[in-house]
Formats: C-alpha cells, sequence, structure tokens
C-alpha cells in the first residue's frame, strides 16, 4: 500500500509537487502519468527515499519514508 498526505517539494521558490494526496491499495495497479513538470519523478523519488519531501509524509506498506527511511 502507497499512501501520500499533503506531499510537497519545494526547490528555492519552485514548486515541484503541491500537496499531493494519494492512495493505492495492495494488490492495485495504476498508471502514473502527466505533463512535464507535473511532479512524477519528484514523488517517486520521494517514496524511494532518495529525496525528502519539503512537507506531508508518504507512507510505503504503513512506513513512513520520512521518518524511517532505512525500512
Amino acid at each position: 500500500m502507497i499512501r501520500c498526505e499533503q506531499l510537497s517539494k519545494r526547490y528555492g521558490k519552485n514548486v515541484a509537487l503541491n500537496q499531493l494526496n494519494l492512495q493505492i491499495g495492495a494488490g492495485e495497479l495504476h498508471g502514473f502519468v502527466g505533463p512535464n513538470g507535473a511532479g512524477k519523478t519528484t514523488t517517486m523519488k520521494i517514496l524511494a527515499t532518495l529525496t525528502r519531501p519539503t512537507s506531508g509524509n508518504a507512507y510505503v506498506d504503513g512506513i513512513s519514508v520520512v521518518e524511517n527511511p532505512q525500512k
């Protein structure tokens, strides 16, 4: 399961991701599409713990990627 709550990422004055709320249940398949600059790569980098969000939180299998990135 993946859950994002008010997930945001800013690079200086540039907003890459603005308060994303998303929930994908276990076993569900979803496409992740959108125009360039929509925040797709930024979201995936946060979920993979390659970058930290500016605000909000994300959970993978109920584990916070902000509070417990090693898990």
